[in-house]
């Protein structure tokens, strides 16, 4: 049998249109799941982005369901010796405050000297011990001879973690001496230090409490002392923490006479939150509107407007978006404010969107800021608005939430779609190599016949020739 190298050539039919006819009309049949694999994949896609603004809004909410936001204080000092810090239930006020002495912490010098920092000073082991005040633990330190010169003194002490710290002072003319300072300020923490092994050393670098041996007080350990409100007060740190309930008191110098201190309302930090809180609200109700966007069309028109969003009707977002609406007007029942619209925060109906008023907002967080926070973070556990916001969001957002479900869910499908799409593609492929198959054979076997009619007609003319 001939071979054929360009189909339809043998049988004069146009086989290889054909066969791409038949191709084009199996491959059609492709069309309509590829059609869904697109439409599942923009779902897939839209969620991602439905999830990416959700943790936008979440974060705007976390951040206003901080209670400590609604008693925000402000502090200011007539003097720069001393400044405050507050919590967020510091009350507001004025103080009177006058510091006569800093706290201080202990530096001990030794009295002798030494013409350089290398050569030791012990002829034998030793050990030093360190004891503080305060109930803390005396702390034993091994000096070996050999390393008892300033810096191995230095250097042992300061690995020792004993609550000081060693350093080495050059006084100049070529002496050194060894300076030892408690970490701690305050009386409590003033140290005493003990050799034994080498009469020397406890020459050297020995101190007790009545100020005996070769150490000197270079600086004394001592308490601050202060009056608050004309109330005395000494404490072992300049940092005090008990004084004033909620308020820190920071310590730096001294002070002529009387100075005061002013606590004052701060509403910033909340209006800040707030508006911040809307402008993220808003984002999301963007995002809900893109991805459910819907375009009409003309009457007896099928196709849809490829511009529509991808989530159009979908369920997910539908609950999602109708939940959080309805968490907007939830009232925790024991606040003096119901709506948001109370506080100068509208709604739109018609886009969904809030609006503030920052007149009304600034007066009511002015003169009842509690009431305020009570609507937003209530009990901080199920009652207000941000706290039932916060559950649903991290519920929503969680890994065995709604979003995650439909994403699954949709993942699912496209692998179902792109398995189906492989199978039929396979089966519209093996269709095909048949098809090409019989036509192939088609064409030989029409050029063969041809061929043989071609001979045959010669035949029956050379015969009817020679009876001519």
């Amino acid at each position: 049998m001939a071979s054929i190298s360009t189909l339809g050539i043998g049988s004069g039919l146009d086989l290889s249109t054909i066969l791409d006819n038949l191709e084009a009309a199996e491959k059609a049949t492709l069309t309509p799941i590829s059609t869904q694999q697109s439409s599942y994949t923009a779902k897939l896609s839209a969620y991602g982005t439905l999830k990416s603004a959700l943790v936008s809004f979440q974060t705007a909410n976390t951040a206003l369901n901080n209670a400590d936001l609604f008693t925000s204080t402000t502090t200011s000092s007539s003097s720069s010796a001393f400044s405050a810090t507050t919590t967020g239930s510091a009350i507001a006020g004025k103080y009177t405050i006058s510091v006569s002495q800093l706290a201080q912490a202990q530096t001990l010098t030794t009295t002798g000297s030494q013409a350089d920092s290398k050569t030791a000073i012990a002829s034998a082991d030793s050990s030093i011990t360190i004891q503080q005040g305060g109930g803390k633990d005396a702390v034993k330190i091994d000096i070996s001879a050999a390393n008892s010169s300033l810096s191995g003194i230095r250097d042992a002490i300061n690995k020792a973690d004993a609550g000081v710290s060693a350093s080495i002072i050059n006084v100049g003319n070529g002496q050194y001496r060894l300076s030892i300072t408690a970490n701690d300020t305050g009386s409590d923490n003033a140290m005493t230090i003990s050799v034994s092994g080498d009469s020397a050393l406890q020459s050297f670098m020995g101190y007790d409490a009545s100020g005996n041996g070769g150490m000197e007080e270079s600086v004394t350990a001592q308490n601050a002392k202060l009056k608050v409100n004309n109330v005395d007060i000494e404490n072992s740190s300049n940092t005090i923490s008990d004084a004033l309930e909620d308020i820190t008191l920071n310590l730096n110098d001294t002070t002529t006479g009387n100075q005061t201190l002013t606590i004052a309302k701060d509403t910033s930090k909340s209006e800040n939150a707030i508006n911040a809180w809307v402008t993220a609200y808003n984002a999301l109700q963007d995002t809900f509107s893109s991805l459910t966007k819907y375009t009409k069309v003309d009457t007896g028109t099928d196709a849809q407007d490829t511009s529509n969003g991808a989530l159009l009707g979908d369920s997910t977002l539908r609950t999602i978006q109708t939940q959080l609406k309805s968490m907007l007007s939830s009232s925790t029942g024991s606040s003096a404010y119901k709506t948001l619209a109370q506080i100068g925060v509208t709604s739109d109906p018609s886009t969904g969107k809030l609006t503030v008023d920052s007149t009304k907002l600034e007066s009511a967080l002015k003169t009842n800021s509690a009431d305020i926070k009570d609507m937003f973070v209530g009990d901080g556990k199920t009652t207000g608005i941000t706290t039932t916001m916060g559950s649903n969001l991290t519920s929503w957002l969680s890994t065995t939430g709604i979003i995650q479900a439909a994403t699954d869910g949709v993942s699912k499908t496209l692998n179902n779609l792109t398995t189906q799409y492989n199978d039929a593609s396979d089966r519209i492929d093996t269709l095909m190599a048949r098809y090409k198959a019989q036509f192939t054979q088609l064409d030989v076997m029409m050029s063969s016949l041809n061929s043989t009619s071609s001979y045959l007609t010669q035949q029956f003319e050379s015969t009817s020739s020679s009876k001519s």
